[in-house]
């Protein structure tokens, strides 16, 4: 078992942190609310830290879950910052989505400081993190992520290591937008049926048992004919995500017309008040003409 920090506890770290904790592995976490760590620390074995630099002074592994490229530096860089405590030869590993870039970026300092840092983030969602069924997809150094894998293994279905610092993001990006064209092609589907009056249900018992059967068909229908967008992946987290998937295009020279065009499709969700509401919701677009210009 290990000495492990957990920095963020959203709706996702807070579960994989009560895992690592499950496992046996001696926890300290952080988060910026207070109240979430008491939560925390009132269902699990471990400790609470003022400071990303606290929670990471004793650790072997430092893991983070934050929202963003400026909440991932803010809690590696500065004073308060874990890499300022972190020992040389620990390892930190982040959750987060987040660019390539800053994945470089921070992977720069970290060596410098004589710190491996692995890019992980994961995929299966709030309830992919609550039974500890996550996907995840890493790069860094491969005899780091090899020592980081166990621990890892908490609460993953699948973990691996494909290419070196950033990979793991790009494989992200890949994941993000493979599920961007699945939700809005379900959409109108169900959208279609709707209108020309098949019991949806009915409808997607049999096609899920074919080809255009997938996770987010198994997983979502129910919910998106029942207009229930309250759980789960949140539109506003999309966005950021597809943002960071068209910039990382740009760059590369890579072609994502459909990416680009669901994208705005999730504007016109957020504008129908729906920043919060699940992925899902792309259906809610089709159901108020207003939004489709």
């Amino acid at each position: 078992m290990a000495r492990v920090a957990f920095l963020g506890l959203g709706v996702m770290g807070y579960p994989m942190a009560g895992h690592l904790a499950a496992r046996g592995h001696e926890v300290t976490i952080y988060n910026r609310t207070g109240a979430k760590a008491d939560a925390w620390l009132r269902q699990h074995s471990g400790v609470a830290a003022t400071c990303p630099a606290e929670a990471a002074s004793n650790a072997e592994f430092v893991l983070s879950c934050v929202g963003n490229d400026d909440d991932l530096r803010s809690v590696c860089t500065g004073t308060e910052g874990a890499f300022a405590e972190m020992r040389s030869g620990s390892i930190f590993v982040d959750h987060t989505t987040v660019s390539a870039a800053i994945t470089r970026e921070l992977s720069a300092i970290a060596e410098k400081r004589g710190i491996d840092f692995v890019d992980a983030p994961v995929s299966g969602g709030q309830a992919g993190a609550e039974n500890g069924l996550l996907s995840i997809m890493c790069g860094g150094p491969e005899a780091a992520y090899d020592r980081a894998e166990p621990v890892m293994q908490s609460y993953a279905r699948i973990c691996r290591r494909l290419g070196d610092t950033g990979s793991g993001q790009l494989t992200k990006m890949v994941n993000q937008i493979c599920i961007a064209g699945l939700v809005q092609a379900l959409a109108e589907g169900l959208h279609f049926a709707e209108k020309v009056g098949l019991d949806g249900k009915s409808v997607v018992e049999v096609i899920s048992q074919g080809a255009a059967g997938s996770w987010q068909m198994e997983n979502r229908h129910e919910t998106m004919i029942e207009g229930k967008f309250d759980f789960g992946f949140a539109v506003d987290w999309m966005r950021k995500d597809l943002n960071i998937c068209l910039s990382a295009a740009d760059e590369a020279g890579a072609s994502l017309p459909i990416t680009a065009l669901v994208d705005q499709f999730y504007k016109d969700v957020q504008k129908l008040g729906g920043s919060r509401w699940d992925t899902s919701s792309l259906i809610q677009r089709l159901r108020v003409p207003d939004t489709n210009r």
